[in-house]
């Protein structure tokens, strides 16, 4: 924090805790998963005599160690269906040798048809399982650049990219094991299975897994003080104001963000949401600049902006409760599938009710999805109850999402998008001056840049967004009208350019320097 910037009320742990509970939604655990699992790991932390930076990065492993399972969930959710049941489902099993094969095997295309789950089986075999390696190491270089843009140590970076190590060497990286491995991550690999089983099955449970697993997942050193003191440390486990004692006891989690801390942190995590669907890469970032300008142009206060701004990168944090598989289906949702989807508001105002400064900023980005007229979600509001800044961000939502590309339809040309979105709040389903204003604000946006940052030529600029969108190599080829082995060449280039090594660190790369902006064409 500057020196003499007011801080916004809110600690970076205060904001991870948050953010956390999405995490939670993400790995189809209840809520507060990751919460529980830290407690227990700090607690286990305290009896093994960590030092304070130790635990300081155990801190931040816990709260971030999932966050990149988001970034692979379109590439998880092509290969075995429903991402969140996938990932619940992996808590019960020891994911080493014929144990693993069976698990991926069982999920393989789950929810297809007979022939795509024979083809992902098949694939996955003839592979090796290479997809779901790689898959591993892009949610650790992901997580690794998140934990850097939120300006923590190296140590916690490291730390984050041992994640999927195993004690016995089996795991991603191959051949790191043992003391090797980072004693945060130790403990909470731990942490975080038997938080799941003595949920599921109580005390006998969490002590028979990590005995089960004891010097092949886990340490050994970890697995016997957790049996000697398990009754104690997970009879608290799930106590909220124990939590929060244990955040309150740590020093070096107490310090305040900054406000442009505080909005570089949101914006970092907002794309990382983005990164749940391949359609919907930028969105959330453009989302808050396009109701920023707009509540400016109204005659917000300059806190009411920021409020808005802020509003609109977390709007849609509720998505990690919904699976890829519903976001990016490209036909008509179910009943069902609809109510999930309606769902990721009120999981949006959840995840964001406390603390309170971060209250206020959820409880506008929850009416993101309400609309006037009462035909929204998720509490189906009318107009009179819809704040100003709730109907500014539901207007830049809405327009925004008419821009860009979904799995069921092409992104509409932009005067289209305006006459819809006219159109409606004519209906008297958005607020007439909230679109005048959102509408005027798409016309101040800064011409597209002619050449690309980090050397990249105008074409690799254009393969890179198709590639950020979800374009595969082929998609590429076809929309450019070029070779498919000259599309792969343009990919290599951009990977060596940029840094990036997969699809979703490309497109944090592209995110980043503001490639993905339809306002802009």
């Amino acid at each position: 924090m500057k020196r003499f910037e007011p801080d916004s009320g809110i600690t970076l742990a205060d904001l991870l805790t948050a953010f956390s509970l999405a995490t939670d939604l993400g790995l189809g655990q209840p809520m507060e998963h990751v919460l529980r699992s830290w407690q227990i790991a700090a607690q286990l932390a305290t009896h093994m005599a960590l030092s304070e930076e130790q635990r300081e990065s155990l801190f931040f492993v816990a709260m971030l160690a999932w966050v990149g399972c988001i970034a692979d969930s379109p590439e998880v959710a092509a290969s075995f269906g429903d991402d969140l049941r996938f990932r619940a489902d992996s808590f019960g099993t020891d994911l080493k040798g014929a144990a693993a094969a069976g698990f991926f095997l069982r999920h393989a295309g789950r929810g297809g048809s007979a022939t795509h789950r024979l083809r992902t089986s098949a694939a996955l075999v003839l592979t090796g399982g290479d997809r779901v390696t790689q898959g591993i190491r892009s949610h650790c270089l992901t997580t690794s650049a998140l934990a850097e843009q939120l300006g923590l140590g190296t140590d916690v970076g490291a730390a984050l990219g041992q994640f999927f190590t195993r004690w016995d060497g089996r795991g991603v990286p191959s051949g790191v094991s043992g003391n090797d491995i980072a004693p945060a991550v130790r403990i909470f690999h731990l942490a975080d299975v038997v938080e799941v089983h003595y949920r599921a099955g109580g005390l006998d449970a969490a002590v028979a897994v990590a005995q089960a697993r004891r010097g092949t997942q886990f340490a050994p050193d970890v697995v016997d003080t957790f049996c000697g003191i398990a009754p104690d440390i997970l009879k608290s486990a799930g106590d909220r104001s124990e939590v929060r004692d244990l955040v309150l006891g740590e020093p070096h989690l107490q310090r305040a963000l900054s406000g442009a801390d505080m909005d570089a942190a949101l914006h970092a995590l907002a794309d990382f949401t983005d990164l749940r669907s391949a359609y919907r890469a930028g969105h959330s970032h453009g989302v808050a600049e396009l109701a920023a300008e707009a509540a400016r142009a109204m005659g917000l206060l300059p806190a009411d902006v920021v409020a808005v701004r802020r509003a609109g990168w977390v709007h849609d944090v509720g998505l990690h409760g919904v699976p890829v598989t519903i976001l990016d289906k490209a036909g008509p949702l179910s009943t069902t599938e609809w109510e999930r989807m309606r769902l990721s508001s009120y999981y949006t105002e959840r995840v964001l009710a406390r603390p309170a400064a971060l209250g206020r900023v959820g409880a506008i980005a929850a009416l993101a999805h309400e609309r006037m007229d009462g035909s929204g979600y998720h509490r189906g509001l009318i107009g009179s109850a819809l704040s100003r800044s709730g109907r500014i961000v539901a207007a830049a939502c809405a327009y925004r999402a008419m821009v860009e590309p979904r799995a069921h339809r092409p992104a509409m040309a932009a005067k289209t998008a305006t006459a819809t979105l006219r159109a409606e709040a004519k209906a008297g389903k958005f607020d007439a001056e909230s679109v005048d204003a959102v509408l005027t604000a798409t016309g101040t946006r800064r011409p597209k840049r002619v050449s690309g940052p980090a050397g990249l030529t105008p074409r690799e600029v254009e393969v890179l967004t198709l590639i950020a969108r979800g374009a595969t190599t082929a998609d590429v080829a076809h929309s450019l009208g070029i070779s498919r082995k000259t599309a792969g060449t343009h990919i290599e280039r951009i990977y060596i350019k940029t840094g990036a090594s997969s699809r979703s660190t490309a497109t944090l790369f592209a995110m980043r320097v503001g490639l993905l902006d339809p306002l802009d064409l």
